[in-house]
């Protein structure tokens, strides 16, 4: 990960590869977001920078700064610093510009006097790169030092929270990331309990035969096409000072085939993300303790292959949920509703204040709200509290509701309900309606549609790579730390 230090000398007198300059987008060309910056702006401008959003321009420092070269990145209009939308302007900026810095050693950013935070979070997410299987052409920025108007007691506090929440969703995006031949559910219990327990945490598993032995008959029917069985990971952070109490459960699908109603070849190479829920759960209770919010917290993490064999479950089945419902299969391809189901009841089971469910779940949220907004439903409080809040910090949160109407197609004649209802209008919310069946009567609680948003299958943008994202990691630190406060 790319070094972040701060600094409250010059920059424009700093020696470093490159000085990066935020520029406004004016009437008569760029406008350097500091007076200080004013010259620099002036020559960014003569090779065509314009301030325009995201924009990157480069010119050579001699004779103006005293970095070897000057980077321009454009923050759009002016009007919105200070907002929400400013916030992640500069978060998306400087993710644009920390790639376009890729191969230095040392760049000095001007971002952090405009958002240290958002500067110091888009710095972080944007140099990421995932190397396990292949060297990039070249390496991420080694460092960079923000420049800020004092470097002090507060000013390192905010970057400390900043290089928490980026951690936090870099695991994310490891774990996602990982080719699903190297990440079995047992492994990836493995991997979420040595990076838990060195963050001093309470970590259970539970193997497929104490699945068994406890009646976790979704997690466990989802698994059993597979050779590499099921698992159900809990990871506890319980501070002493804790103001309320909150699970977040998160789907754990390691490979998604769709079972024996099998997805179409194109595009199956992209269910390695259908675990993103589970990373993302684990990520962000190891943020919670890194950052020591007031709030105990215990992640569920469902973990299964959906895999076709002999011994597959198949459309046509009744199984007994975990709590005693049974339900009766029509599609094995609606299966991340199937192990979550089993977690809800079992994390409800500890009477938490609220319960958080996260999951890439149906292909109907990418329909309704495209690549990068995801869906969240549930009790319509913390539903709506959960969007603002994913909006807030650039995640983009939208509340969606849960018709009654959706909830009769997933009556069966054969079982307490049914996991899919074929008539494909609403499918979203109809898989909202199927977790909300778990859900203890009078417990606040949302669920995160993250299908489209936790994984960018396109080209880069903003501070966002190919492959993962770690959404919805930073929505949940801010809101847990939102419910501690």
């Amino acid at each position: 990960m790319t070094e972040l230090t701060l600094s409250s000398a010059d920059p424009t007198a700093a020696r470093a590869d490159a000085l990066v300059v935020g520029l406004y987008k004016g009437e008569d060309g760029p406008v350097a977001t500091d007076e200080r910056f004013a010259a620099a702006a002036a020559a960014l401008a003569v090779v065509g920078a314009t301030g325009k959003a995201g924009e990157v321009t480069v010119t050579g420092g001699a004779g103006v700064v005293g970095a070897g070269r000057l980077v321009g990145i454009g923050l759009g209009d002016a009007d919105a610093a200070g907002t929400p939308a400013g916030a992640e302007t500069v978060r998306k900026s400087a993710g644009i510009v920390t790639r376009s810095l890729a191969g230095l050693k040392r760049a000095v950013s001007t971002l952090g006097s405009v958002d240290l935070a958002a500067a110091a979070q888009g710095h972080l997410l944007g140099g990421y790169v995932f190397d396990r299987y292949k060297e990039p052409a070249k390496a991420p920025v080694g460092t960079v030092v923000l420049a800020v108007p004092r470097n002090d007691k507060a000013a390192k506090a905010e970057l400390r929270t900043a290089l928490i929440t980026a951690e936090a969703v870099l695991l994310a995006r490891d774990l996602v990331n990982t080719a699903p031949n190297d990440l079995p559910p047992e492994v990836f219990a493995a991997r979420a309990s040595t990076a838990a327990g060195e963050a001093g945490l309470e970590v259970t598993i539970w193997d497929e035969k104490q699945l068994a032995d406890e009646g976790f008959g979704g997690i466990l029917a989802v698994g059993s096409g597979s050779s590499r069985p099921p698992r159900l990971v809990r990871i506890a952070y319980t501070p002493a000072d804790a103001v309320t109490s909150v699970a977040l459960v998160g789907k754990g699908i390691c490979f998604d085939s769709g079972g024996l109603s099998i997805k179409p070849a194109q595009g199956m190479e992209n269910m390695t993300s259908d675990m993103s829920g589970a990373a993302a759960v684990v990520a962000t209770v190891i943020g919670a303790a890194a950052l020591e919010l007031p709030v105990a917290v215990t992640a569920w993490a469902a973990l299964a292959e959906n895999l076709v064999s002999g011994t597959s479950y198949r459309p046509g089945d009744v199984l007994r949920h975990y709590g005693g419902k049974t339900v009766h299969v029509l599609n094995t391809d609606a299966e991340g509703r199937l192990v979550l189901a089993d977690a809800i009841v079992r994390a409800s089971e500890e009477e938490p204040d609220y319960l958080i469910e996260t999951s890439t779940l149906t292909g109907a949220q990418v329909v309704a709200l495209g690549n990068r907004t995801m869906g969240i439903m549930g009790e319509e409080g913390l539903r709506d509290r959960v969007a603002q809040i994913a909006r807030e910090v650039g995640e983009g949160g939208w509340a969606m509701p849960l018709p009654p109407e959706l909830r009769e197609g997933l009556d069966s004649p054969i079982a307490d309900l049914q996991n899919v209802n074929w008539n494909r209008v609403g499918g979203m919310l109809t898989a909202g309606h199927y977790l909300a069946a778990f859900v203890p009567d009078g417990l606040p609680w949302a669920h995160l549609d993250v299908a489209g948003p936790a994984y960018n299958t396109g080209s880069t943008y903003g501070y966002q790579p190919q492959g993962a994202t770690g959404v919805p990691v930073r929505t949940l630190l801010a809101v847990l730390e939102d419910l501690s406060s």
